[in-house]
């Protein structure tokens, strides 16, 4: 049994030209994108099956990703279905000369394990093995319910 902890991921991505829009910011597609893929990453470590996006509870883009800064990707799942997994997600924008961070996007994500035919499979529970997976789980409920 996965604990929180297990699934917790962290993915940068590097903010190009070809991912800015015409602000010189990171498009939100891109952001939700990069968000939807490491998400997924949680969910299938967790499960041990292919984990596809069922549906994106909220997404809150609360400040830009400049061209040129990082977006850092910050996913872990904190709750179980019979055959979903709920993963929140937040982005960061980090500056690559100091990591100074600061949050630009919050949002939570269900994913639903899948077999080889795409047909839904049963995950195991996910287990609270510490106080920073309970930290983490408690802080995921309290933000859903916001």
């Amino acid at each position: 049994m996965a604990t929180i902890s297990d699934t917790y991921i962290e993915n940068r991505e590097r903010v190009q030209p070809d991912d800015a829009n015409n602000y010189g910011s990171a498009h939100g597609g891109n952001v939700a994108k990069w968000m939807d893929e490491v998400g997924a990453m949680s969910a299938m470590r967790h499960a041990g099956e292919t984990c596809v996006t069922a549906r994106i509870n909220r997404l809150d883009f609360e400040r830009p990703i400049p061209r040129g800064d990082i977006c850092v990707i910050e996913s872990y799942a904190y709750a179980t279905g019979r055959t979903s997994i709920r993963v929140r997600l937040r982005a960061y924008r980090e500056a690559p000369r100091t990591g100074e961070r600061e949050q630009t996007t919050e949002s939570y994500f269900v994913f639903v394990a899948v077999d080889d035919d795409m047909r839904p499979t049963e995950v195991p529970e996910l287990a609270v093995g510490s106080d920073r997976c309970r930290t983490l789980r408690d802080e995921a409920l309290d933000g859903e319910t916001e």
